[in-house]
Formats: structure tokens, sequence, C-alpha cells
């Protein structure tokens, strides 16, 4: 017997809706499980790289040091005294009159790293520098009366004979350059801060 067989309906393709109409796709789990595995990642590498970065702050004893507060008051003219900023000595010479004028009257010619007197003082009577000799880093001899001054009344440094003059300007020795000038500004009459 034979059956007849309806045709079955042609399908017909759904319609595409416009792109304005498109709806977004809704997020599955796997897009969560991605999102939740970034963040963490995320959240582990910076927990991991703090303590590196941290690391590479100056210590607290180093930012203790980074600028120094110095009392001029009970240095007496013609005394020197040593502070320690960074590390590194700081000579602080209370010149008497006569060896402002001998720094003074030095021919800028004579010297070899010529640089004039009244650019490295900000006050005639207060000289502040760096105590290490510029040619391989010793601290030069002259801050308290019974050392050798060289012949010049500033600084000799025992190492390689080079001499520095009341204003630390390397007059004779190997040393290159004169003795360095720190930063530094008066808060008052009787105290400056170094750094």
């Amino acid at each position: 017997m034979a059956s007849a067989r309806q045709p079955a309906a042609e399908k017909q393709p759904r319609p595409i809706p416009p792109a304005s109409e498109a709806l977004p796709p809704s997020p599955t789990r796997h897009d969560f499980i991605h999102i939740a595995a970034a963040a963490f990642v995320t959240v582990g590498a910076a927990a991991a790289l703090w303590p590196l970065i941290a690391s590479m702050n100056p210590a607290a004893d180093v930012l203790a040091e980074a600028t120094v507060t110095v009392n001029l008051s009970p240095i007496e003219a013609g005394q020197r005294v040593t502070v320690n900023w960074r590390g590194r000595p700081i000579f602080i010479d209370h010149r008497l009159p006569e060896e402002i004028a001998l720094a003074r009257a030095v021919p800028l010619d004579e010297l070899p790293d010529p640089e004039l007197d009244e650019a490295r003082v900000k006050r005639a009577e207060w000289l502040v520098a760096v105590g290490i000799c510029t040619h391989l880093g010793c601290v030069p001899r002259g801050q308290v009366p019974r050392d050798q001054r060289g012949s010049y009344g500033g600084w000799y440094c025992p190492c390689h004979g080079s001499e520095y003059d009341t204003s630390a300007r390397v007059r004779k020795g190997p040393a290159p350059r004169n003795l360095e000038i720190p930063p530094y500004q008066f808060l008052s009459d009787t105290e400056i801060l170094i750094g």
C-alpha cells in the first residue's frame, strides 16, 4: 500500500535582524572564569612585585642623612668642625678676616681649577666644603689646629701631597679639582641646612 506522503513544508531561513537590533551575547560561565583568572594573576603579580619596588626606596637612615642642620653659634672664629652628610665629611670653617683676604687676593691664573672665593661661599666668614680630596678620595688634614695645613693655610692631603688654600681650592699636587661645595643654605645667621 502506498502511502501518500505530504510534502514537507520548505524551511525558510530565519531573517537576520539588522545590527542595530542585535543583542550582545550574554556572559557565560566561561567568560567569568577568564575574567576571574586574569584578575587573580594581576593581583598576584602586583603583590609579588611590591616588595621588590619597596626595596628600591632609600633606607630610613639614609633619609635621615639626606639633609643636616648645623648650628653655627658654638663655632668660634678660626675654628673648623666636621659634620657627616650622606656618609661624607663636610668641613665647616669659620674663617678669620685674614684668611678671607688671603683667599680673595689669589690671581685666578695661579689656580689649577680657577674659581673665585666669592663664588664658593654664601657668606665670606663661612666656608662649607666636602672634605674628600678630588684626587683619590682621601680625607685631607687641616681640621684641627695641630694638623699640617700645607703651604696655603687650608688643607693638606697626606696621601699624595695635594694642598688646598683657605677657600678649599687646589693649589698644589695631583688633585685635579677644588674641594666640592655641597648644596647648602642659611636658615638664619646661626644655622645652615646642608642638602
